[in-house]
């Protein structure tokens, strides 16, 4: 064994189960112990999930108490709850796992309230009895289906250390609430609660990991080196404190380490894990590279790449070989005359300003009789993705392509995607199009599909569309919009906006008015300096009418082609679904809500978005206390996930909840999204217009779980990102400070909607200058009382209540390279 260990980061050799691989051992004494059990053979592994006697699922730890880990479970009710480090058996975030229950006696208490169950939204403490927010299964799917949150996964909401707390008030034994080597019942201290004698809705299961069925955790992690004297190896410490520490041979580290050990301090290094044996509390692995400076963002963004598998190395030379030779490149003649020529219509494209990627675009022609011709342009990625070449392989690999806050890691050459395929405007590109005739009211006439040219006329940013539906009267000069080709002036592109516009309010109307359902988050963007690519400031994205337009023509296409694919191909379809959300925590938030004052109606997706904008009134702070609720609504939400329409079978499961639609796939974007090549492929062959997919079943699903996994890890990064620079411009800009919403109390912290910047943070009580704190729970609605301590003492104490949408005002501090809290201001500060 190596030196030792903190607290919550490992245990000694000579943990047995009833540790929970929380204490210390002194190193290197006597002879080394089991620390895990071996993990059960595959064989046995397979028996006891036929015989429901073992579960399989994602394994989730707790970010901020990472002896704590979860398990969704397969009845959709409270996690699972995997208590301690040893019980984890080295499995890591994220991993699939098969577990084997503990017996009653050795299950946790939930503290019950008087008026009953405190496993509710914004309750005290950590949220340990509702499903797990990172990952979830589709109950009666493949085991593969596994989906990404649709908040941070790595954030834990309001209510998430419910367990510890309530466990430790109840006096309970800790001991006999582990895992005794020998099964024996432990013995109760007095005045312990025996969990047999308990019901099921006071209880939480506990487990031990027997097996990891899928190591999904990347096994690289980011962190820092420590030299240990007299050693052959060093000592890494992982960032991500869910990670163990790992030994690293001497000879992996800088040249001069063992001499200058200190000069490396603040060295960011990348580790891989290569080993975790059942008799050390710490992995071996290999040192990958050294990133540079902690707290810089070049090396932070490389960090976090590679700690989730983002592929972000050049292409290779077999890669690009599969590109077209010859630049510049020109549609062949014969391919002319396999499509529909629409080069002379009036498409655009309507992107983001700084969009380079532009993968669909728009049409659309007033006809005679006072209908419309609508047109959804996709690029045509599948004609220069050939199916199983190296550029295909290496797709499909990389499955998606990662938007960072200063760059995009790309799914296909910068060749394909910005120029090949993208819709640059004036150039003749190979598209893949959806053309419908529409009443004025959206009512589908009549429906094509197709490969064809187009020539888009002008690239508009949201902006520009924003205008031009902002201004329908206004006669737009040329100098006020992009290059546009001559072909078509102003003025038809203009109205071809505002029909588009018109068409688009109706179809929204109608989707809403029908049952669907939108939660929207806030999203951050920043301003980066030119030279430097530090971030300068940040605002909120605003969700416009042009934003708004674009979507609902993208949904129309998905939903059409879904409906095409499905027909043709209803074993193989790539389709997308999103369950309804999970009983158990829809329950816990209606009672909740209901003590709140609130009545949100969960018996639909349509009912819910409903009673979403009715019940928050329509002052300054309306969209705010939305938001908060938008945050404890999308807790029991479970994700959107693709699959293979073979593997599920059951129709009623294709279903997408939000939309509220029976069949909905991924079309509209293949540039950045692998899914949408094999929808295009399929949607190709339906049409007669492209080769027979060769992908069977289970090579469709494999697909699609390899899609959901790379999707769940963008939406990470991306947040991991952001984040990164917002502590970044908190460092370099700070202090900021801002109006706050409560949107969580727990027992001895709350959560805080910062309104300004649209971020979350928890503010603990011991942090501040308080004399006292006091938490309650008012039926389900928690409430604290703070006491601040007296600035002089002719002054007396000043009193704070707090609940769930109290508005505070708060300082951002930046704490160190990486970090920055937020401070909650006296409230005679905020008064003065």
């Amino acid at each position: 064994m190596t030196a030792g260990q903190s607290p919550g980061r490992g245990s000694g050799s000579n943990v047995t189960p009833n540790d929970n691989g929380r204490h210390r051992n002194n190193p290197g004494r006597g002879r080394k112990r089991q620390v895990f059990e071996p993990y059960m053979a595959p064989q046995d592994v397979s028996a006891g999930l036929k015989r429901s006697e073992l579960l399989q699922g994602p394994l989730r730890i707790n970010p901020k108490k990472y002896h704590e880990a979860f398990l969704p479970s397969p009845d959709g009710l409270r996690d699972i709850f995997i208590d301690g480090i040893v019980p984890r058996n080295r499995a890591l975030n994220g991993d699939v796992v098969v577990v084997k229950l503990l017996p009653r006696e050795q299950w946790k208490v939930i503290k019950p309230d008087k008026e009953g169950d405190s496993d509710a939204p914004g309750g005290p403490s950590e949220r340990a009895g509702s499903a797990a927010p990172g990952i979830i299964t589709v109950e009666g799917g493949s085991p593969d289906l596994i989906i990404d949150a649709q908040f941070d996964s790595d954030k834990d909401g309001p209510g998430s250390s419910l367990l510890h707390s309530s466990v430790k008030k109840l006096n309970l034994n800790t001991a006999g609430s582990a895992c005794p080597e020998n099964g024996a019942t432990p013995t109760s201290k007095p005045g312990a609660i025996d969990p047999r004698n308990l019901a099921d809705k006071f209880l939480q299961r506990t487990a031990k990991v027997v097996c990891i069925a899928e190591k999904k955790h990347s096994r690289a992690v980011t962190g820092f080196l420590k030299l240990l004297p007299d050693k052959e190896f060093a000592m890494f410490s992982p960032v991500d404190h869910r990670v163990p520490r790992v030994n690293v041979p001497l000879q992996d580290c800088p040249e001069n380490f063992s001499a200058r050990a200190a000069d490396y301090a603040n060295t960011l290094f990348v580790c891989r894990i290569t080993e975790w044996r059942d008799d050390s509390n710490f992995a071996e692995g290999r040192l990958a590279k050294s990133l540079g400076q902690a707290g810089e963002i070049e090396p932070e963004t490389e960090g976090i790449l590679t700690e989730y598998d983002v592929d972000f190395s050049e292409f290779s030379k077999e890669v690009l070989g599969c590109l077209p030779q010859s630049l510049p490149w020109t549609i062949p003649a014969e391919e002319f005359k396999r499509r529909k020529d629409l080069r002379k219509a009036c498409v655009f494209t309507i992107d983001p300003a700084t969009a380079r990627d532009l993968d669909d675009a728009l049409s659309c022609k007033p006809l005679p009789d006072g209908n419309f011709e609508v047109g959804v342009h996709i690029a045509d990625v599948s004609y220069f993705v050939e199916e199983g070449d190296a550029l295909d392989s290496t797709a499909s690999r990389r499955a998606t392509s990662v938007y960072l806050v200063q760059k995009v890691i790309p799914m296909l050459p910068r060749l394909l995607c910005e120029e090949l395929c993208s819709l640059n405007p004036m150039t003749d590109r190979l598209t893949f199009s959806v053309i419908w005739k529409l009443t004025p009211q959206g009512k589908i006439l009549d429906e094509w599909f197709g490969r064809t040219v187009i020539r888009s006329c002008v690239k508009l940013s949201y902006d520009h569309a924003q205008s031009m539906i902002e201004a329908p009267e206004k006669l737009f000069s040329a100098e006020e919009l992009p290059p546009f080709s001559p072909e078509h002036p102003v003025d038809e592109i203009h109205q071809a906006v505002l029909n588009l516009h018109s068409i688009a309010k109706q179809l929204r109307k109608q989707r809403f008015e029908g049952g669907a359902l939108r939660l929207d988050q806030l999203k951050l963007s920043f301003t980066l300096d030119r030279e430097s690519g530090m971030p300068q400031g940040c605002y909120i994205y605003k969700y416009r009418d042009s934003n708004k337009l674009v979507e609902e023509f993208m949904l129309l296409a998905n939903m059409a082609t879904a409906h095409q694919i499905y027909r043709s191909f209803p074993d193989q379809a790539l389709l997308r679904c999103h369950p309804p959300p999970q009983t158990k925590m829809v329950d816990d938030l209606l009672e909740f809500c209901d003590q709140m004052g609130l009545k949100l109606d969960f018996s639909s997706a349509g009912a819910l978005n409903r009673s979403l904008n009715d019940e928050l009134g329509v002052d300054e702070y309306s969209s705010a206390r939305k938001e908060v609720l938008t945050h404890m609504c999308s807790r029991p939400m479970q994700m959107a996930v693709y699959f293979c329409t073979g593997v599920l079978k059951a129709e009623a499961l294709f279903r997408h909840y939000a939309l509220n639609v029976p069949f909905y796939t991924h079309f509209t974007s293949p540039i950045r999204r692998y899914a949408d090549i094999i929808v295009h492929r399929l949607l190709a062959a339906s049409l007669g217009c492209g080769p027979r997919v060769s992908l069977c079943q289970s090579d469709v699903q494999k697909q699609a779980s390899h899609c959901n996994d790379k999707k769940m890890a963008s939406k990470r990064v991306q947040e991991l990102s952001a984040d990164l620079f917002f502590a970044v411009l908190v460092k370099e800009s700070g202090p900021l400070e801002s109006e706050a919403m409560v949107m969580g109390v727990l027992d001895q912290s709350f959560d805080v909607l910062v309104l300004r910047y649209g971020v979350q943070k928890r503010i603990y009580c011991n942090a501040l200058p308080l004399r006292d704190f006091h938490f309650r729970k008012v039926g389900k609605k928690p409430e604290m009382t703070l006491i601040w301590a007296a600035e002089s003492e002719t002054e007396a104490p000043v009193q704070q209540e707090l609940s769930i949408f109290t508005l505070v005002d708060v300082v951002l501090k930046a704490e160190g390279p990486m970090k920055y809290s937020a401070i909650l201001k006296r409230p005679s500060e905020m008064m003065s």
